[in-house]
């Protein structure tokens, strides 16, 4: 009896690490669409085109795959962004990325899949406080915290508006539009000053 013709082992590797690209790209995929809970892991596997034990092989969990695609995304462009530039990185990429179908959705994860859920809760908890963190540098001020809390908000709230709730004016607008009146009014929270109260 023949012995069955095995691929090399070099060939194998390709096919698997080919296999947990397609499982995170399907991933991002789907948590950027439907949230956290919603995105079954036979959705990511069938999407994938993968059988959903090669999931908890590659990933552990669904909660495991999350967190890689929020630190392929997310955190690789915070670590990778100077402070200075990280509000309008993250304000281009949420504007363009759905569109263009954009590698980078961690922000769209971020807004379908938090506070919903505890075991995604962590994991993009992390998310927004590195974020918080590398932004409160930015003014110098005693307040920073709450003036990255605040440029958050407004990131999100766009966000929010623009891929999830789908409102127009907003939905439809030119992205160099919106960063133009966003960037050019985000210099004033930087920059004024910690305490305007008459004396």
């Amino acid at each position: 009896m023949e012995e069955p013709i095995r691929p090399p082992a070099r060939e194998r590797r390709r096919d698997a690490a080919a296999t947990r690209l397609r499982l995170l790209e399907a991933g991002r995929d789907l948590f950027a669409e439907r949230g956290y809970e919603a995105a079954t892991v036979r959705d990511i596997a069938e999407r994938a085109g993968a059988n959903q034990a090669l999931l908890f092989r590659y990933f552990g969990s669904k909660r495991g795959l999350l967190t890689e695609v929020v630190a392929q995304g997310g955190l690789e462009r915070l670590r990778a962004t100077p402070p200075g530039e990280l509000f309008e990185s993250s304000l281009r990429s949420l504007l363009t990325g759905s569109a263009t179908g954009g590698d980078d959705r961690s922000l769209e994860v971020y807004l379908r899949s938090i506070g919903r859920g505890d075991e995604a809760a962590g994991t993009l908890r992390e998310l927004g406080e590195e974020y918080r963190s590398a932004l409160a540098t930015l003014s110098g001020a005693e307040d920073g915290a709450l003036r990255a809390d605040l440029a958050m908000a407004w990131l999100l709230g766009i966000g929010l508006m623009r891929t999830v709730v789908a409102r127009e004016p907003l939905a439809g607008a030119d992205p160099e539009a919106v960063c133009r009146l966003v960037l050019g009014t985000l210099g004033h929270l930087w920059s004024a000053p910690a305490d305007q109260r008459a004396e």
